[in-house]
């Protein structure tokens, strides 16, 4: 083992982090100096082997461990899994701060109704999920935090599995999303654009810069909470219901939005940051739905598998789209779905 490196908490919400280094794994290569959003490490020593063939004379050692966010994304490359970090504490975060009242029972009798229609005319595998965007200083929902940090990605997903999850920012795993959706300051790695080059996710600095210009964001320390949990179970009123599912469902809920318009629509779509930007702060900011192919992060951190896509609905279109829905499942969906223009074979 190498050294284990403590961090000090900053006070009783802090979470304190522990990195384990396993130096007999580690062979110097520096990729979590490099790729540490927020400058946790520094390489020592020298940059020779001591034999020809063996692995580098250099060792990461930890000398700004207050910045750590536990993103995992140094254990996330390294090529011989010589890192490992784990966290405590944070999980008291809101004690003291007032309770939001519980939800009425007609409303959450709604949220229930929403769910029902979008799962059965659909034909969804997984639950609608409702998601809250907590601002600074507003009451609490009874929702728990859990012990372990998530990315917002990781959230959503378990929320679709039937888990209700409230991350305050020492919970989010992810500095991206969590500076996105107004929670912390913004990496500067991350601001420059040099983290998407690294990933070679972008070919140059100019281009990633130009990405993270177009990218939206809240005001920073504006939010205090995410808040996810399945439709029919939601704990306060949703901004924005999140619906993961296949193409073809992604189409039902497009059509069922302008059955009593015709109108088109225009998404905002890119590949980066797509379930806290394209499918949560798009419709949250703009008020209109948006559709998201999902990206690097959400598809690397989670089980989605490569044929599931994602829509954000603002909950006040919520309504026309649930109205629309039912309409289209008397008989355009199940027609569609049965082929009804294929010849007799």
């Amino acid at each position: 083992m190498g050294y284990i490196e403590e961090h000090c908490a900053v006070d009783e919400n802090s979470v304190v982090y522990t990195i384990e280094h396993i130096d007999d794994r580690c062979i110097g290569c520096g990729l979590c100096e490099a790729f540490c959003p927020v400058d946790v490490f520094e390489m020592t020593g020298s940059a020779a082997a001591s034999q020809p063939g063996e692995p580098s004379g250099l060792r990461p050692i930890v000398v700004h461990e207050e910045r750590c966010c536990g993103c995992e994304t140094c254990t996330g490359q390294c090529p011989r899994h010589a890192l490992r970090i784990s966290g405590t504490g944070g999980t008291d975060v809101f004690a003291g701060r007032p309770k939001a009242d519980p939800l009425p029972v007609s409303e959450v009798a709604l949220y229930r109704e929403w769910s029902s229609v979008l799962k059965d005319v659909l034909a969804l595998t997984s639950e609608p999920v409702a998601v809250s965007l907590i601002p600074t200083g507003a009451p609490i929902p009874d929702v728990p935090v859990p012990s372990g940090r998530l990315r917002y990605c990781q959230s959503l997903v378990l929320a679709r599995l039937g888990r209700s999850i409230m991350l305050p920012p020492n919970r989010h795993a992810c500095p991206d999303g969590t500076s996105i959706l107004g929670m912390t300051s913004v990496p500067a790695k991350l601001q420059s654009g040099e983290l998407y080059v690294l990933f070679h996710k972008l070919e140059t600095m100019e281009a990633a810069k130009q990405m993270v210009s177009e990218r939206p964001h809240l005001p920073e320390r504006s939010i205090d909470a995410t808040v996810v949990t399945p439709l029919a179970q939601a704990a306060c009123t949703p901004d924005v219901v999140v619906v993961i599912g296949q193409p073809e469902q992604m189409m039902w809920l497009c059509m069922s939005a302008s059955y009593y318009t015709g109108r088109r629509f225009e998404f905002h779509a890119s590949g980066y940051n797509s379930q806290c930007v394209e499918t949560t702060l798009y419709p949250y900011l703009t008020g209109k739905m948006n559709v998201s192919f999902g990206c690097y992060g959400c598809r690397a951190a989670t089980d989605m598998g490569t044929d599931l896509m994602f829509m954000g609905i603002p909950r006040d279109q919520m309504p026309q789209v649930v109205k629309g829905l039912r309409e289209l499942g008397k008989k355009a969906i199940p027609e569609s779905r049965a082929k009804v223009y294929l010849p007799p074979l």
